[in-house]
């Protein structure tokens, strides 16, 4: 029986930790009989820093004025490329923020250079915000964004850009970003048209418990009508230096606590969804291995570079090696994969 969105409320605010553990391990097991936990070796390059969307929970943006502000020349670009593929890499989480000159031909340069050029990399790029900006200043529909993107070597699209699919939240934390209905309609054109996203979440500003479960509902909604989604990522809200914490609107992190019971919950909802990641960059190492027992069949990104959640004074990192205890450790198989999934090797 499919739970619906008032018993994953009452989940969500009544159960007691170890009983959500406990059913959300025994969904993931159904889903994941293999006992294999996966993980994949990439590199986080943000193209640019420029952005005129200005978020208040992001602290990695400039103006186009600022004399920090930066677009990554191609050579930049492969350099940090050629680095990942000397470790094994295989994929690249390309986004940047939305810079207010940068048009359709823009894009599809940078995407076929990186494509023709390393034909082993995955591109894994450009959120629902940078396509529905390029599409207005380019003035052209989102749909042909991705079809010509995806025609120069785009593969997928990242779920980034969501944070609380509730356009009350998003009025609050994001006013100039793109609403609850355009972010949806993105990833459906993407999935319409052969090319698989990801589903994401970011929580931990003003949005309730309610406005959490109906953004789990969206997502399910759409992966029943389409498919397209290859997994579900959700993190914590990081507040220091940004601009909700200096207006004092949030003055502190959610807690670990919050993470895995929302994690285990959308376990148990999104039964359409095969993989959901942990997400030890915003929760450390070890409570991303916790993850791993409420309902995460994925460790994801070793994650070579990372700048947006570095900003706001996060840092954690791993390297493969700690990756594969860590999952050992909990008596699973750890195993490389690739953006699709597939496995590359097994330790």
């Amino acid at each position: 029986m499919r739970l619906t969105k008032k018993e994953a409320i009452d989940l969500i605010k009544n159960a007691d930790l170890l009983t959500l553990q406990k059913l959300a391990y025994t969904k993931k097991k159904q889903l994941h009989k293999d006992n294999i936990t996966t993980f994949v070796v990439d590199r986080n390059i943000n193209y640019t820093n420029i952005c005129c969307i200005k978020c208040k929970f992001c602290a990695f943006y400039v103006d186009e004025q600022d004399p920090n502000g930066y677009i990554l020349s191609f050579e930049q670009i492969d350099k940090k490329i050629e680095e990942l593929i000397q470790i094994g890499g295989s994929q690249i989480l390309f986004q940047g923020g939305v810079h207010p000159k940068l048009k359709i031909d823009f894009y599809e340069n940078l995407v076929s250079h990186i494509h023709n050029k390393f034909p082993q990399i995955t591109i894994h790029g450009f959120s629902a915000v940078e396509i529905d900006f390029i599409a207005k200043l380019s003035k052209i529909s989102t749909k042909e964004v991705l079809q010509r993107l995806q025609d120069k070597g785009l593969f997928s699209i990242p779920g980034a850009g969501a944070e609380v699919l509730s356009d009350r939240v998003r009025e609050i934390i994001s006013p100039h970003k793109l609403s609850t209905k355009a972010w949806l309609d993105i990833h459906k054109n993407a999935h319409n048209i052969g090319m698989k996203t990801t589903a994401t979440m970011m929580y931990g500003t003003v949005e309730s418990i309610e406005e959490i479960v109906e953004h789990l509902s969206l997502i399910r909604d759409l992966q029943d009508e389409t498919g397209g989604f290859r997994a579900f990522i959700m993190w914590s809200f990081q507040p220091h230096n940004t601009q909700l914490y200096k207006e004092g609107i949030i003055t502190h992190k959610t807690s670990s606590n919050r993470y895995l019971r929302y994690l285990a919950v959308a376990r148990l909802f999104l039964d359409n969804f095969e993989n959901i990641q942990s997400s030890w960059v915003t929760q450390g190492s070890y409570i991303g291995q916790l993850a791993l027992l409420y309902g995460a069949n994925d460790l994801g990104s070793v994650m070579m570079e990372e700048n947006v959640v570095a900003s706001t004074g996060v840092r954690n990192s791993m390297n493969v090696d700690e990756m594969v205890n860590l999952i050992k450790d909990i008596g699973e198989i750890p195993a490389q994969r690739n953006t699709d999934y597939s496995i590359i090797k097994t330790f």
